[in-house]
């Protein structure tokens, strides 16, 4: 029989984090605060903006959220549906999100690439078990390094998944924060029916991300430097793309052939033609090694890149790594 996610009170919530005391962070559907159950164990407890009266359908929602159980996405320990008040509890994860870690200047804290790699793959698993093994196909809407968590050993977690079910579609503004971040949604957003390809898109951009230690939209960058997609198509074009890749960390310029192959994954995930992109399963099939994946790019893509991966040296050593922290 399937766990239930606990339904804790108002006052629950209150005595676990002290009264809210210690905010983890705010993103597109609430603000998370730390707090500690009775049993000593860590969550997180993340309070949706939206403020409306508890129906049936939340509580239903949240019940089949708490039920899906896959290693790389963030268990659902409880919820809150009181008056007006809404709280989802989550396990907390040690290392907190990936942002805080690609986005270094510190050689010392910089990840490597075996442990970008194997984040990578525990992205493309969870997204892949969300879009192809649940009863219900489940679309994230919002990939992006702030909603993937790291556990002690970096282990990567998908957050935020399925939260757009839990709110009222009516309400306007909470459906523009729905949909997507800004740099991280797919063109077809605006002009298509939304497809799970739009989270291959945004996965895209996090690996693309992942590889170069910086943001896709940099402000503090010059104007032509600023948007990183622009430079990954401008330096394809070039020939140049190694130049992009972090160099904070050594250790992904000595590995320069893998993240090079890398780089073509990310091409065949921000085609323009929602179609043509791979799916999550199908890539994870490729870093682990099981199958050959050849993948057709857009006849009009500004890049003469095919997919065709040398797999067993892109697999190498991601299924068997065991990873004890970043190096």
């Amino acid at each position: 029989m399937l766990k239930m996610p606990t339904r804790f009170s108002y006052k629950d919530l209150k005595n676990i984090t002290k009264n809210f005391s210690n905010k983890l962070g705010e993103g597109g559907f609430g603000s998370v605060c730390q707090g500690t159950l009775p049993t000593g164990s860590e969550v997180a407890v993340k309070h949706l903006f939206y403020v409306g009266p508890i129906n049936k359908s939340f509580i239903s929602e949240v019940q089949t959220i708490g039920n899906l159980n896959h290693f790389n996405l963030v268990s659902l320990v409880g919820f809150c549906a009181e008056k007006f008040n809404r709280f989802i509890v989550y396990e907390f994860m040690v290392n907190g999100s990936l942002d805080q870690w690609i986005f270094k200047t510190n050689q010392q804290l910089a990840l490597g690439w075996q442990v970008r790699k194997k984040i990578i793959l525990d992205i493309a698993k969870g997204l892949a078990y969300l879009h192809e093994d649940c009863n219900q196909k489940i679309i994230h809407l919002d990939i992006k390094p702030q909603n993937i968590l790291l556990d002690v050993n970096f282990n990567a977690k998908i957050s935020d998944f399925g939260l757009s079910k839990l709110i009222e579609r009516d309400q306007s503004q909470v459906i523009t924060r729905m949909r997507g971040t800004p740099g991280y949604m797919a063109p077809e957003w605006l002009s298509s029916v939304i497809t799970e390809k739009v989270d291959v898109y945004s996965f895209g951009i996090v690996v693309l991300e992942i590889l170069c230690g910086r943001q896709n939209i940099d402000e503090s960058q010059l104007d032509e430097n600023r948007h990183l997609l622009e430079l990954f198509r401008r330096y394809q074009e070039e020939g140049k793309l190694l130049d992009l890749v972090d160099e904070c960390n050594g250790d992904m310029h000595s590995n320069a052939t893998e993240v090079m192959e890398m780089m073509k994954v990310v091409a065949s995930c921000l085609q323009t033609e929602h179609a043509n992109r791979p799916s999550m399963s199908s890539l994870v099939k490729l870093f682990e090694g099981s199958v050959d994946v050849v993948i057709n790019m857009d006849e009009d893509s500004q890049n003469e890149l095919t997919l065709e991966v040398e797999v067993e040296s892109l697999a190498s050593t991601v299924a068997d790594s065991v990873l004890s922290g970043p190096r």
